[in-house]
């Protein structure tokens, strides 16, 4: 007798005594495991499932966990620098020798059901993830006074880059003359300007534009 049962993915032909190595299940060497995903069994009155035959299945003992041949992966990529990469990897498996074959009756055996150990429920709950600590808000730039002046008129500010200014309570020229290094490095953080105020010399420009309306 014969049967064709299906685990891991796979398909496989087997008869009593028969040994051969699968994808991991969740079980320790010795035990005795059912494979209850029978597609045929064979003999003088063959049955075939649709998809699997009702009642039958495999029985088998687990020999060991074992690891597959080594598998080598090698990436390369065309017109790319540090592009190449040689990865080895193993297959976890395990070897189990069938030991009955049963057409009818598998409810009633008793024997554990095969389980891949990838779908084995664990026995400890995984441990709840600590929230990651608020991120600290930027220092707040000098108060800007009542009025506003077209902040576009400061070299490299355009209407996005003024728009966002405005939004973080900078609407005069007379406030950026008066900035500290504390007020330009906040804002540096807040709106990632990344130097820019320094670069191009806004409190210096700003200064100016002052004295002009002056």
């Amino acid at each position: 007798m014969f049967a064709v049962m299906k685990t891991g993915g796979k398909q496989y032909r087997v008869e009593p005594g028969d040994t051969l190595e699968i994808e991991k299940l969740a079980a320790e060497a010795g035990e005795t495991v059912q494979f209850n995903d029978v597609l045929m069994v064979g003999g003088d009155a063959p049955k075939v499932g649709a998809p699997h035959v009702e009642g039958a299945a495999v029985q088998a003992e687990v020999l060991g966990q074992v690891k597959g041949p080594k598998v080598v992966n090698f990436v390369r990529r065309r017109r790319k620098h540090s592009s190449k990469r040689t990865k080895g990897h193993r297959q976890q498996l395990t070897m189990i020798k069938v030991t009955e074959i049963l057409e009818t009756g598998a409810d009633a055996s008793g024997v554990k059901a095969a389980v891949g150990a990838g779908s084995a429920p664990r026995g400890d709950a995984p441990a709840p993830k600590a929230e990651a600590p608020a991120p600290k808000a930027a220092p707040k730039a000098a108060a800007a006074p009542a009025g506003g002046d077209d902040l576009t008129k400061l070299s490299g500010v355009g209407p996005k880059l003024a728009e966002k200014l405005q939004g973080a309570g900078v609407t005069s020229f007379a406030q950026i003359a008066a900035w500290t290094e504390d007020d330009i490095a906040a804002l540096d953080e807040q709106l990632s300007i990344r130097g820019r105020i320094e670069r191009e010399g806004w409190i210096d420009q700003a200064k100016a534009l002052v004295a002009e309306k002056e």
